[in-house]
């Protein structure tokens, strides 16, 4: 049964072929859930491809450069002033939080609060508004505890990169970026 809820597909050809399908999460919190059937076919795969190749520096600065608005524009000149300051006020209250939000663990290692504020929301001003809304879906005190923890696709790169398998990525930054981009104000 638990082969059936896998989320990992076969196709059949000589050698085969296999199709996972990953999200966005930090990887201790499904880790244990991955059935041995898909954990067995990343091993024995020899190329894998995932969506996006996120152990590639280009990869992370195209990734940031299109949250940007375009020169000139601040989110405050999109937004309505009441969601602004609202935002703003959030915001100031995560920052205030931080501390309290963190893992020994993750002070052990040398994180900081205001780093990691920083690292998550730093430039949120410039950042188009879906982007922001992401941003801020990921300031809760769950995600903050664990972040250092990579997402599930972005731990298997790197345990493909590490036992030497050829990788590769399905996506180009352009083809996630633009169609989140697209949204008007109203679908955000």
């Amino acid at each position: 049964q638990s082969e059936l809820n896998s989320f990992l597909w076969t196709i059949k050809r000589d050698p085969p072929s296999y199709f996972f399908g990953t999200i966005h999460v930090p990887y201790t919190r499904v880790w244990d859930f991955i059935p041995e059937n898909s954990k067995k076919a990343f091993q024995q795969s020899h190329i894998v491809y995932f969506e996006l190749d996120l152990t590639d520096p280009y990869t992370i600065s195209a990734l940031t450069s299109c949250q940007l608005l375009p020169q000139g524009e601040n989110l405050q000149d999109v937004l309505p002033r009441d969601i602004y300051r609202r935002l703003k006020q959030h915001l100031e209250y995560v920052k205030l939080m931080m501390p309290s939000w963190m893992t020994p663990d993750q002070r052990g290692k040398g994180l900081y609060a205001d780093y990691l504020f920083n690292a998550i929301a730093g430039n949120w001003e410039r950042k188009r508004p879906v982007w922001v809304m992401l941003m801020v879906n990921s300031l809760t005190e769950v995600d903050i505890k664990s972040r250092g923890v990579p997402v599930l696709d972005l731990y298997l790169a790197q345990e493909a990169e590490r036992l030497r398998k050829q990788t590769g990525a399905v996506e180009k930054v352009e083809e996630q970026c633009h169609p989140l981009n697209g949204l008007n104000f109203s679908q955000v």
